[in-house]
């Protein structure tokens, strides 16, 4: 609570605005996707079901994916496993492009890195143990794509699904404008984490490697629950600690960050689902047979 007090709410409000720029992105590129199949959804549904879908997955994990594509039924009369496939896809590009971070800062604190797992480590060991994984996810491949075990089938089907939903992304016919927004959403994520981190002055000197492993260190803490409840300021401070920082402010910094962007989620959650049905009242009549029912 004393870090909550002494922040300077400036920065924390430009955290949030960041967030706030990277939803509407992903919102306006949901369009794109969409536009393959031969539907044209407005904005306004596209931000709406968005936000309520980060809200509901803060009740059930993953829930909000499957909320979100039910949206598009119910309002753009897109069929269920239309929207939900495109959303697949679109999980395909962020995978990427957190890849691609991860890798980025690999090579930033490659040195950094290296010394933490030569001094945690035996080198020796650490090198037996990524070759029998090597050995492990080959055999693994081999096996699933001999084999005709119900498991493997559905692991087939599984990879195969991914594959082509990234593949599809390069036969839309706007795919650089889909690829920037990709981009761009997660240039705000990392901007959004950055900028709040100015929030606390413990915090104004510290490198960007930490930013970026405690930036990753955090969305993994998200992926895992429910919103990254209670898991995300603990995550923050275990990247952190790396690099030496105090245990008070990185936790405090981290119920900041999650605290903030939770906010923006619930209320643009809250008053999306609030709001759908009076945005869509007009079309939802007219859509319907009889307006009684309605």
């Amino acid at each position: 609570m004393t870090y909550f007090k002494s922040a300077n709410y400036s920065w924390i409000f430009l955290g949030m605005f960041c967030g706030l720029l990277s939803h509407l992105s992903r919102a306006y590129r949901w369009q794109y996707l969409l536009e393959p199949l031969g539907y044209k959804i407005s904005l306004g549904n596209s931000v709406m079901a968005v936000f309520a879908a980060y809200l509901i997955n803060y009740t059930i994990p993953r829930a909000g994916e499957v909320a979100r594509a039910s949206v598009l039924t119910t309002y753009e009369a897109v069929p269920f496993e239309n929207g939900f496939g495109t959303i697949v896809a679109e999980r395909v590009a962020d995978l990427l492009v957190m890849l691609l971070i991860i890798i980025i800062t690999l090579f930033i604190q490659f040195d950094f890195i290296y010394q933490f797992f030569v001094q945690k480590f035996n080198p020796l060991h650490l090198g037996i143990g990524l070759f029998g994984l090597l050995v492990l996810f080959f055999v693994g491949v081999k096996f699933i794509k001999s084999s005709t075990t119900g498991i493997a089938l559905k692991i087939k089907t599984f990879v195969i699904g991914l594959l082509e939903g990234v593949l599809s992304i390069f036969k839309m016919k706007r795919k650089w404008a889909f690829i920037g927004h990709t981009i761009f959403i997660w240039v705000m994520y990392i901007a959004m984490f950055y900028t709040t981190s100015f929030a606390l002055t413990e915090l104004n000197n510290i490198p960007f490697g930490a930013i970026l492993i405690g930036f990753i260190s955090a969305t993994f803490s998200i992926a895992a629950t429910n919103g990254g409840i209670g898991s995300y300021p603990i995550a923050v401070y275990a990247a952190f600690s790396l690099f030496a920082i105090p245990e008070a402010p990185s936790i405090a910094f981290g119920w900041i960050v999650w605290t903030s962007q939770t906010l923006l989620l619930v209320l643009g959650g809250g008053l999306s689902l609030m709001l759908l049905p009076v945005f869509n009242k007009n079309r939802v009549l007219k859509s319907s047979p009889n307006k009684d029912e309605v």
